[in-house]
């Protein structure tokens, strides 16, 4: 497959997203060891028509996002029991890198490209504002999922907020609650 029928001329990887199994242990080591932040925290993340492996799925959860320059770091915390990529990576015992964030202007095709990269949808939701998100399992090796979003109105500039409060932050009001 060329590079340019392949899932990375959909775009750049813009982040690293993380589901560990001490959100709280994570978040803090990210901003008082690495220096990260400040990290934006949303705790009731809302998602529409969400679907894991093709069935519908009442997923809930949080997650913080903060800016190391131009990469994300997500951590993503589940706050109930219903069947999901986040759910079953902690059930597996696994900790580490969970996905990689890439932007698409087109989900069609981006789901074109999934196709016919021979990876599978795994889990999957609507935002409100138009947007739309997929998570991918392209096989092979730890860190393996990907995760296509086509931002919602505003989505852009939400991002850019949060990376702008990063470029001069002074350590000082390091989570900062949205929602």
């Amino acid at each position: 497959m060329s590079r340019l029928n392949s899932l990375a001329s959909l775009g750049p990887s813009i982040q690293n997203a993380f589901v560990p199994k001490d959100f709280d242990a994570a978040l803090k080591w990210w901003i008082e060891i690495m220096g990260v932040g400040p990290f934006f925290h949303i705790p009731d993340v809302k998602l529409e028509d969400i679907r894991y492996l093709g069935k519908p799925s009442n997923i809930a959860f949080e997650m913080a996002i903060g800016y190391w320059g131009d990469t994300q770091i997500e951590l993503i915390r589940q706050t109930n029991s219903a069947p999901s990529i986040y759910k079953t990576w902690l059930d597996e015992g696994r900790e580490g890198l969970h996905h990689t964030l890439t932007l698409v202007d087109d989900m069609t095709e981006a789901r074109r490209l999934v196709a016919a990269a021979g990876a599978t949808i795994l889990q999957e939701a609507k935002a409100p504002g138009g947007g739309e998100v997929i998570y991918v399992d392209i096989g092979g090796g730890p860190g393996t999922m990907l995760e296509l979003l086509k931002p919602s109105v505003g989505g852009h500039e939400f991002f850019a907020m949060m990376k702008a409060a990063a470029i001069n932050w002074d350590g000082r009001d390091p989570i900062r609650r949205l929602g």
